[in-house]
């Protein structure tokens, strides 16, 4: 027996590293009585006859993108093109912060953004600066940004995740040389992206170290297991204004005398992020209505 780390899952099969060569095997039989699947990320216990003997307790996982035991998501989006969807941006937040995970934002093709005029892009990026994040503005055509993100990227174990045609393969074939993720350009119709990832996998970084996990791309994302009442933890901005609120367990969104709109009104929380965490409040609960009419 042998430990390793699953670095790619395609059609039930599972390619374990242990870091001197790596195994293809499949799952144990007795795992699917067990409701037990294995993910990219998942340390294991295996035969080098190819079988999966036991997965080792994660520290995190993500849904989507299904990957576990990360330190850090690098949540991609376009510039311009695609237009960016800044209330799937909250979400990706709100479902790193939930796994324990780092958020870091890429705003990559920013070349366009003085071309199209794009002040909503450079607001955005300003706001969630100011709100504590991470975020790099990058270019591979003029390798703007790479040079951070591959500082970013050492050493760690990262997920790339972000909507379809925003340049995820590009950004890590430009960081990683030797890379060769197969890119896609936007769809004219539909101006979304051609998806190229076609199975979760991680990818090693031999000049930085650490592994990367590209995934395929999507335009919607579904927050599980978060209420409206745990919501304020994940937007740490919030925080010290709270504690400014006049009733104990303050929504933020309708209570009169409350810390974080009054904050927002002084500017000192921008409002494009509070306006993010009021349109996923209200989804949160319409769905914790649901629940009760079940």
């Amino acid at each position: 027996m042998a430990q390793g780390r699953i670095i790619r899952s395609i059609s039930g099969f599972y390619d374990v590293d242990d870091g001197q060569k790596i195994t293809r095997c499949r799952a144990k039989g007795s795992f699917r009585k067990k409701n037990i699947t294995p993910l990219v990320g998942d340390e294991v216990i295996f035969a080098y006859q190819g079988m999966i003997e036991e997965v080792l307790p994660r520290r995190n996982r993500l849904i989507r993108p299904t990957v576990s035991n990360v330190d850090q998501a690098v949540i991609v989006f376009a510039a311009v093109h695609p237009e960016p969807n800044w209330l799937l941006m909250e979400r990706f937040l709100v479902m790193v912060q939930q796994q324990g995970i780092r958020p870091v934002i890429c705003l990559n093709k920013w070349d366009q953004v003085e071309e199209f005029g794009a002040a909503e892009t450079v607001k955005m990026a300003q706001c969630y600066e100011q709100a504590g994040f991470r975020v790099i503005r990058t270019c591979t055509l003029t390798g703007q940004g790479v040079d951070e993100l591959k500082q970013e990227l050492a050493g760690k174990i990262s997920v790339m995740a972000g909507p379809s045609g925003v340049g995820k393969s590009s950004l890590l074939n430009a960081a990683a040389p030797g890379f060769t993720q197969e890119t896609g350009g936007l769809s004219e119709k539909i101006q979304r992206g051609k998806n190229t990832t076609r199975c979760a996998e991680l990818l090693a970084l031999p000049e930085i170290g650490g592994f990367v996990a590209d995934t395929p791309g999507f335009t919607s994302l579904k927050l599980e297991g978060i209420l409206t009442e745990d919501l304020e933890k994940f937007y740490p901005d919030f925080a010290q204004h709270s504690r400014e609120c006049y009733f104990q367990g303050c929504s933020h969104v309708a209570e009169p005398e409350c810390g974080v709109l009054a904050a927002v009104k002084n500017g000192k929380i921008a409002a494009a992020r509070y306006e993010g965490y009021c349109a996923v409040w209200k989804e949160l609960k319409e769905e914790e209505s649901q629940e009760i009419v079940k």
